[in-house]
């Protein structure tokens, strides 16, 4: 087995502990009425889905979102509804992130949207005060490479740009199908399940 030098992780569900079942809620409640069909933990639907793989902006994402709703919807309303996704930000994984890069390049790779970064990459991120970028060496996000997990090309656009080899890699997510195609591409995995303490299993991992 070739020596690991690269981490790959999922962020919601792995970094960011999820609630699918608040962010419906939340949507619901401004009137997306097909929210429970519209929205997944892992991939989105219809027009979302456009919203994470970069095929609409924000602004024409609202739009739609209004026309859907039937509703004049705040920009602040619809930040609220995609916040409901989350429901922690364990600090101690962050910084078991910063403790892994003293001897790993460590990876962000995550079907998210502007409206979930604009938080993410701002100081109210964490309780530490720093924004997601941080904590990575380089961030491959769905709707800045215009693909989604588990669809292979976004794994291929990483690994040209960053570049790494994925028998040198592990990659951590909490998606079965997003694992079984890491698998396929000669990665190295680990799938945690949301909310989980999961740096001991990585560390037994990265011992072999």
């Amino acid at each position: 087995m070739k020596r690991i030098r690269n981490i790959v992780f999922d962020l919601g569900g792995v970094l960011i502990d999820l609630d699918h079942h608040q962010a419906v809620s939340r949507f619901e409640e401004i009137g997306v009425k097909d929210a429970k069909q519209l929205l997944d933990p892992y991939e989105q639907k219809g027009f979302f889905l456009e919203l994470e793989n970069g095929k609409i902006d924000v602004d024409t994402f609202c739009r739609k979102l209004c026309e859907h709703t039937g509703k004049q919807l705040s920009y602040d309303e619809i930040k609220y509804a995609w916040m409901g996704f989350i429901a922690d930000v364990p600090q101690y994984k962050l910084d078991f992130l910063l403790e892994l890069r003293k001897k790993y390049k460590v990876y962000l790779l995550s079907n998210t949207n502007p409206i979930v970064q604009s938080w993410a990459r701002s100081e109210a991120f964490t309780p530490a005060g720093r924004p997601i970028s941080a904590y990575f060496d380089k961030m491959y996000t769905s709707y800045e490479v215009g693909v989604t997990k588990p669809d292979a090309a976004i794994f291929d656009r990483m690994i040209e740009n960053a570049p790494l080899i994925p028998a040198e890699t592990l990659f951590v997510d909490d998606a079965k199908s997003n694992i079984e195609v890491g698998q396929g591409l000669g990665f190295h995995t680990y799938q945690p399940e949301n909310g989980e303490d999961w740096r001991e299993a990585v560390l037994n991992i990265l011992a072999k």
